[in-house]
């Protein structure tokens, strides 16, 4: 494994093909990447680097820490009422993310990020369309057409995969709201501050699946194959899609294959 400096990670995401300008909503293992000098700093940096001044970074800010433990059926019946009593209320600039990588987590934490409502499944973004992105995030429809995916795809925003692969790309479940296929609902929560108060609020969602995106990615590459680009970034695969056109694959994937 070849050291990764920041430059070197910034020529490589120029020959992906990343380029000024754009808004890219990113999926990153930096550990895949390999050993970077300054770690995620330095490779939000280097992003930054590329898209420039009047790109967008968008990365996913999930806090699943939040959810309703009936939802995580991770803990005792017995204990989720203390759990909902004892969570501590979402706050945009302080709630951790979980699970979502160390170069998400400094994106979300930069000085100049926003970040959008939603307790469990939002995004954080960083630069001069980020307000705009992040404006609104329904409750009840976290990755669909109230959400800020919707809003991306109506940018043309390009999505960014980084070390991982297509089970992590969330722009996904934007087709899949697309596909026409009817989803089941199920019911969560989250502790949140409402006109000033700390409340328990309970809403219900689409239950969305990300078990066949592996088979939805690798149909896309196949089936258009300019449309997706590969690159070594650092010690990292990296591909590069523009999110409208993956977007439609998908729905139109899922609509026949699900």
């Amino acid at each position: 494994m070849t050291l990764a400096t920041g430059k070197l990670i910034a020529r490589d995401l120029r020959r992906l093909g990343l380029d000024s300008g754009d808004t890219v909503l990113v999926h990153s293992s930096l550990s895949a990447v390999g050993s970077v000098p300054g770690g995620e700093q330095a490779v939000a940096a280097a992003i930054r680097t590329v898209v420039g001044s009047g790109g967008t970074i968008v990365v996913p800010a999930q806090s699943w820490q939040l959810c309703d433990p009936a939802y995580l059926k991770m803990a005792p019946e017995a204990t989720w009422d203390q759990i909902r009593d004892s969570l501590p209320p979402y706050d945009k600039r302080w709630t951790p993310t979980r699970t979502m990588g160390r170069l998400a987590e400094a994106i979300r934490t930069h000085p100049e990020a926003v970040r959008s409502d939603h307790p469990h499944r939002s995004f954080a973004a960083w630069g001069p369309d980020a307000e705009t992105i992040v404006a609104s995030h329904a409750l009840d429809d976290p990755v669909g057409e109230g959400s800020p995916l919707a809003v991306l795809d109506a940018m043309g925003a390009r999505v960014l995969l980084l070390g991982v692969s297509w089970d992590k790309c969330t722009a996904l479940h934007l087709g899949e709201s697309r596909s026409g296929r009817e989803l089941a609902r199920v019911a969560n929560g989250a502790p949140m501050v409402v006109d000033g108060k700390r409340r328990w609020v309970e809403f219900t969602e689409p239950a969305v699946d990300d078990s066949d995106f592996f088979a939805v990615g690798a149909a896309c590459e196949a089936d258009q194959p300019d449309s997706v680009k590969r690159e070594r970034v650092g010690n990292a695969e990296g591909r590069l899609v523009d999110m409208p056109a993956l977007v439609a694959f998908a729905a139109k994937w899922m609509a026949e294959h699900r």
